[in-house]
């Protein structure tokens, strides 16, 4: 099996493509093979050249961090997640590219500082005691698990780095602020930045909700933001 994956060695170099060979249990995750690639005492490409170690990020490569979000064949997935052999592949070749919604640190190696920069914008913190609304709690609890690994990020025509749009990301933390958050300035704050921020820019198009690698019920947590935070209900 052939791992062809989209270089870059810094933000000011040209992208290109190589190509390394794999010949080891198809049993095993995506990240599984960059380890064992990177682990080589000489690193070569399918040709024969030696090659510079690959660029990438992870943590945990347990579905918990989010730090191992790339393109797998075109799709935005976490590397910990798929499995060689569930992948369908054109030429017996797989396809690792880095998220293209983000700037390029390295190889597959984005800069997601944006998430974190729209939650400040939005100002997603907690000024004051919690106010628990029992009957969400399912919802909250879901809403609590996003790994901001920005899988929805890519697919959603919305999302610009360059833009106010926070994305699926901002409006799973919103949720749970507005909900959690007591009547009064710290609240309506908050709604006032969803709408600037979320509401205003999404286009519903809702193909965040399929993609996300955890499984968060997206769609069921748009529904309740805009409940609470647009028609406040």
């Amino acid at each position: 099996m052939y791992i062809k994956i989209k270089r870059k060695k810094d933000k000011y170099d040209t992208s290109f493509f190589q190509t390394f060979l794999y010949q080891g249990d198809l049993k095993v995750s995506v990240a599984y093979v960059l380890r064992e690639l990177n682990s080589r005492a000489t690193l070569l490409d399918k040709d024969g050249n030696n090659a510079r170690r690959i660029i990438w990020e992870c943590s945990c490569l347990e579905k918990k961090c989010g730090a191992c979000a790339m393109l797998i064949n075109g799709v935005p997935r976490l590397a910990c997640a798929v499995f060689l052999k569930e992948l369908k592949c054109k030429k017996n070749t797989i396809v690792l590219e880095p998220l293209s919604k983000f700037p390029v640190i390295s190889d597959l190696k984005v800069d997601r500082n944006i998430l974190f920069e729209n939650m400040k914008r939005m100002r997603l913190w907690l000024e004051d005691n919690v106010s628990i609304n029992f009957s969400d709690r399912e919802y909250q609890y879901q809403s609590s698990r996003c790994v901001m690994c920005g899988c929805c990020l890519e697919v959603c025509p919305s999302f610009s780095v360059k833009g106010n749009f926070g994305g699926a990301v901002s409006m799973s933390a919103a949720f749970k602020l507005i909900d959690q958050s007591a009547y009064g300035k710290q609240r309506d704050e908050l709604m006032k930045k969803y709408r600037k921020n979320f509401f205003e820019g999404c286009g519903k198009s809702l193909s965040c909700d399929k993609i996300c690698p955890i499984g968060l019920p997206l769609q069921e947590l748009l529904v309740k933001s805009n409940s609470a935070a647009i028609w406040h209900k």
